[in-house]
């Protein structure tokens, strides 16, 4: 395939890193393919249903990072692959993959992503979208209400126990790795206009090659 551009969007929980993409996707369409770290989730099934539900979701060990990486560097070469697809409800697994297809935009995108060097490594813009604490709280508790099937106390419950102290922890201080640090994501339409026209020189580069 002619070169391929890798674009690492990362930020807390709730940031609003699907809405940055989902813009970006609804511009360049069929040219961008999306690998979510989320997917890549440990399904920990030696565990039994209570210990999966107190496992700490929200640090680095329970990513299987190095599939990700593994995966990514395939779709760079031009080949696709079988992802995995993660069972909220569950807390594993499922038994059925997503095939992705390589495209010339690669989005990768998930809330440590930044933490990892080797697969920051793989990256050639690096994006983190920074969204006051507040706001990505009340962001969480409804998509994790609505989507998830979680109650209000276990989203408030993880919140304070895991996912704000392994935020200080990991990911603010992965920032420090980002290209470009987006304020509010995609409601950004400044710093969404400068991402877009870069993704769209690359393509009109390579396609001119």
């Amino acid at each position: 395939m002619a070169n391929i551009i890798v674009i690492g969007i990362a930020g807390g929980s709730g940031s609003g890193k699907t809405t940055l993409m989902k813009n970006l996707i609804a511009r360049f369409g069929d040219d961008v393919t999306v690998l979510s770290h989320d997917n890549y989730y440990r399904p920990f099934d030696e565990l039994s249903m209570e210990d999966r539900k107190a496992v700490n979701y929200d640090h680095p060990d329970a990513f299987d990072t190095e599939m990700m990486f593994e995966h990514l560097k395939l779709l760079k070469a031009g080949k696709a692959i079988e992802c995995p697809i993660y069972d909220y409800t569950t807390y594993s697994r499922l038994s059925e993959t997503t095939r992705i297809e390589p495209r010339k935009v690669i989005l990768v995108e998930g809330i440590l992503i930044f933490e990892n060097k080797p697969l920051c490594s793989q990256m050639d813009i690096k994006i983190f979208v920074d969204t006051d604490a507040d706001v990505r709280l009340i962001r969480r508790i409804r998509r994790d209400v609505a989507k998830r099937g979680r109650s209000l106390e276990s989203v408030l419950n993880q919140y304070l126990s895991t996912v704000k102290p392994m935020h200080e922890q990991f990911v603010e201080p992965s920032k420090k790795n980002a290209d470009l640090v987006v304020l509010e994501g995609g409601k950004n339409l400044v710093a969404l206009e400068m991402i877009i026209d870069r993704i769209q020189r690359h393509i009109d580069d390579e396609e001119g090659n």
